[in-house]
């Protein structure tokens, strides 16, 4: 409801009371009401999984609508993000924010920094989604106390023009709550286990859970070596488990994106179950490297045989006991995966690539959608890529393919700083800057992301200020290169006191005190410095 809807429902309500409510004031309950919009993460669930359907519709009218985020390791660092995509853009229309499995193993575990294993605690997961959502939620409650604060100064000063030009501004704002694409690693288990997990997960807010067909308990980042996948039937259980928590949460439009590490991954756990010729079982095991055998005495102690395309094969097992897939087959692989998952009850795909190309991505998605027209992709635009060393790369083979001149250029060294005024680096920072709008257009990504972004730059950042700060700049590295930045780039954390909310416990102080509040905004507060 909105705050002149409020009012009026707890101006009748305390005067149903009959006095006993008289210290209450409804314009101060109904400006808390307002600024706390959402009461609980299946509230937000429901709202945004809304958003995600509106936003694919749209996407699909148009590629030019696709949707970006960004990961965020920490609530504060989510708040920030959206607070600077207000500022700059006035809305948060398709920006979403990113959960980083990745990033919860490396910053968030309390075993200390792990790699990308599901090694850390489950439950983290869960409560990142949740306090990514409470530090947004407070973003809504500092923007607007602003708001009713200045509201205030204008009814005290009898401005009734402004009085409703803010209270309109209190009524239409815009929320900080947007999607969050939540990674679920493998499930942490069994579908059993994944069901618990994604109940934690919703519960906490999240609309959209993101699924990988590597096996629980040797599951690897997927930029790395010695990823296994799980047959289809395995993947399947699993996105049922999701869809039936979502369902059981009442969380009915919720998106479930099924993310295939098959491209990089040669192994897998399980022959797959089969039960005739062609079906799922039996593609998948079309894929296991083996050699055929004409003859029991070619079976040696603990092979294993089974009949792929009519022949009877013995399947390639490492000393793991995992099996191998025949080299070459990933493609094939992915392909199968993504129609699967969707005639199975998935959203979105996501595809694990070594590499961001366009021709590759949109060569396995016009594949997908000569079964599934509206396939769709979420792309990781990961910083596991040497962004720059790709892009010249693939800017040099164009040019050579072309019959270009390239003798000036060393393609293995294409990363060298003196290539970057040449007209190939500069080319190449315009594929790089185009490479989200053509990948929208050209090969089906919905949603573009980059899962550790704000790992680099707490890193990058806190390089340059220790480098400065511990040695000749001393303060003015801090002062130069933070507080004045800050102040002058519009930075709302250069008050920090109140970006952590010590106004709104000063207007709270005076609602619960009156003329007794003993407040923190007085005339010896610090923050009175910036304005």
């Amino acid at each position: 409801m909105t705050f002149r809807e409020e009012l009026k429902t707890l101006t009748q309500l305390r005067e149903a009371q009959r006095g006993k409510w008289d210290n209450i004031d409804p314009e101060s309950a109904a400006r808390m009401r307002v600024q706390n919009r959402f009461r609980t993460g299946l509230d937000i669930a429901r709202y945004t999984a809304a958003i995600m359907r509106e936003d694919m519709a749209a996407y699909d009218a148009d590629t030019a609508n696709y949707t970006q985020s960004l990961g965020c390791w920490h609530g504060f660092i989510g708040q920030q993000k959206l607070i600077s995509i207000k500022k700059h853009f006035g809305n948060t229309k398709r920006r979403y924010l990113y959960l980083s499995g990745w990033m919860v193993a490396a910053l968030r575990s309390e075993f200390g920094p792990l790699p990308d294993q599901s090694m850390h605690e489950k439950t983290s997961v869960a409560s990142l989604i949740e306090e990514l959502y409470t530090f947004l939620r407070q973003a809504d409650t500092w923007e607007l106390n602003h708001l009713f604060r200045a509201r205030e100064e204008a009814k005290q000063a009898g401005d009734s023009a402004k009085v409703d030009d803010l209270t309109n501004q209190i009524d239409n704002h815009e929320t900080h709550i947007v999607p969050i694409i939540a990674d679920i690693d493998a499930g942490f288990g069994n579908a059993e286990a994944t069901y618990l997990l994604a109940k934690k997960m919703i519960e906490a807010g999240a609309c959209c859970i993101q699924l990988e067909n590597q096996v629980s308990d040797e599951k690897q980042c997927g930029h790395q070596d010695g990823k296994v996948t799980v047959p289809h039937e395995d993947f399947i259980a699993k996105i049922n488990a999701v869809r039936y928590a979502f369902l059981e949460l009442g969380v009915d439009d919720g998106v479930i994106v099924a993310r295939t590490d098959s491209l990089g991954a040669g192994l897998t756990q399980k022959i797959a179950v089969t039960n005739e010729p062609g079906d799922l079982g039996d593609q998948y095991n079309s894929f296991l490297d083996g050699d055929e055998i004409s003859s029991a005495s070619d079976i040696d102690n603990g092979d294993v045989v089974i009949k792929q395309n009519g022949k009877l094969v013995k399947v390639k097992r490492l000393a793991s006991g995992l099996y191998q897939f025949k080299p070459g087959t990933g493609e094939d692989r992915v392909v199968l995966d993504c129609i699967t998952s969707l005639q199975n009850g998935a959203d979105l795909l996501w595809i694990e690539t070594e590499k961001p190309h366009v021709g590759q991505i949109a060569g396995m998605v016009n594949r997908i959608r000569e079964a599934v027209p509206n396939a769709k992709l979420v792309y990781n635009n990961s910083p596991s890529f040497n962004w720059t060393l790709n892009f010249r790369q693939q800017v040099f083979d164009a040019w050579e393919a072309e019959g270009k001149d390239v003798s000036a250029y060393e393609r293995a060294d294409l990363m060298n700083a003196r290539y970057d005024d040449t007209e190939l680096g500069q080319l190449a920072d315009e594929w790089t800057r185009n490479f989200q709008r053509d990948a929208a257009r050209e090969a089906g990504i919905f949603h573009h992301l980059i899962t550790l972004p704000t790992y680099h730059t707490a890193a990058l950042s806190t390089d340059n200020l220790a480098k400065g700060y511990f040695g000749d700049e001393g303060m003015l590295a801090y002062v130069a290169g933070v507080q004045r930045r800050e102040i002058r780039e519009g930075i709302a954390t250069v008050r920090h006191q109140d970006m952590a909310g010590s106004n709104i416990g000063d207007d709270h102080k005076e609602f619960f005190h009156g003329d007794a509040a003993l407040k923190a905004g007085g005339k010896d507060n610090t923050m009175n410095q910036f304005g």
